[in-house]
């Protein structure tokens, strides 16, 4: 009894754990076949692909660095012709600039790789006409690079564009043809080129509020082309430190601070006021008693400053009791009420208007 007992338990304890066969190999196939159709039909009106945000900072920032580049590399070129005559690239300006904005797309985007700026903010050129949204976009590394009639365009416009506009303004002006003196076709002309810069300018601001706005094209250019800047590498951190922008935002705000100051300081007061803790003494001594504490020559003409008597040139010191009713002494800051001829007579006295 007990072994038939333990035979049946075995048996449907092996029927129990006996393993399923597997599913055919095209199973998840089929499954996702008849699924997909339900799927598109739930979801497919209100799916929509996720758009990419680029930072708009990074891509002004990108612009600046290049400009600065261009800069930097022009003012290494011109010191190879710091030895001729003065004046020599002035004439050449507009060809050096061409020049150099040529070598930079040669280099960068020709080849496709991005412009400095763009490789610092991780940044680079697709082609926006030839991406396809199949699903939601996340990281913006998706797309083709710029076609070769793109960067041709690219070219022609930036570097063939701003060189022959620079050209015409320069020929405008230096021909006069915003005179009124001029032939009608030529004034014509100088109307045209005003309207056509001005259409441009609001154009480019429109282009940037746009920008602001939805962070595509930064320029004209690119919104022409259809170049959009998008990330180079998804992770990269940025380049440029923000303790260096803070420091020259800083230095920015500073020196504007100072170029609206300095124009309403009295460069005689200041001097004045830090005579008695300058530790030179040499302009006390006899010898520069004998010259013009302002233009530091020997007056031709000397007059006497009154009450001090220290001596001065008559146009120098005339001059300056004209400009400030309260012109003081450059030698010992008494105030000055009148000048005298010097070894003229107490009638020859003139009293500061």
């Amino acid at each position: 009894m007990d072994r038939q007992t333990l035979v049946s338990s075995s048996s449907s304890t092996n029927r129990g754990n006996s393993i399923s066969p597997a599913p055919p190999e095209d199973a998840w196939v089929n499954t996702y076949r008849k699924l997909l159709p339900r799927w598109k039909s739930l979801t497919g009106s209100n799916q929509s692909a996720i758009p990419i945000e680029i930072s708009r900072v990074n891509q002004v920032d990108a612009e600046r660095l290049d400009i600065e580049m261009s800069a930097m590399l022009k003012e290494q070129l011109v010191k190879v012709f710091s030895l001729m005559k003065p004046g020599f690239l002035f004439q050449y300006e507009p060809e050096l600039d061409a020049f150099l904005e040529f070598l930079v797309w040669r280099f960068s985007i020709w080849v496709d790789k991005p412009t400095p700026g763009n490789a610092l903010m991780n940044l680079r050129y697709r082609d926006e006409r030839a991406v396809e949204v199949t699903g939601k976009v996340r990281t913006g590394l998706e797309g083709p690079g710029l076609t070769i009639a793109q960067k041709i365009w690219y070219c022609a416009a930036t570097v063939g564009g701003q060189y022959i506009w620079a050209r015409l303004q320069s020929f405008s002006a230096f021909r006069r043809w915003g005179d009124t003196e001029q032939r009608s076709l030529a004034r014509r002309a100088w109307f045209l080129i005003q309207r056509i810069e001005g259409f441009y300018k609001a154009a480019s601001f429109g282009n940037l509020l746009v920008f602001l706005l939805t962070g595509r094209y930064r320029s004209l250019i690119e919104r022409a082309l259809q170049a959009r800047l998008v990330y180079g590498s998804p992770n990269m951190n940025r380049a440029v430190s923000f303790e260096y922008m803070n420091r020259q935002l800083v230095w920015n705000e500073f020196s504007e601070m100072l170029l609206l100051l300095l124009p309403l300081l009295n460069s005689s007061s200041v001097k004045n006021f830090l005579r008695p803790f300058s530790k030179d003494k040499s302009s006390n001594s006899a010898g520069d008693e004998a010259l013009c504490p302002i233009c530091q020559a020997t007056p031709t003409t000397p007059f006497l400053a009154l009450p001090c008597q220290h001596r001065y040139c008559y146009y120098c010191l005339r001059t300056r009791c004209s400009g400030s009713l309260s012109f003081r002494c450059s030698r010992c800051n008494e105030p000055v009420v009148a000048m005298q001829r010097h070894g003229g007579s107490f009638n020859n006295v003139t009293q500061k208007e």
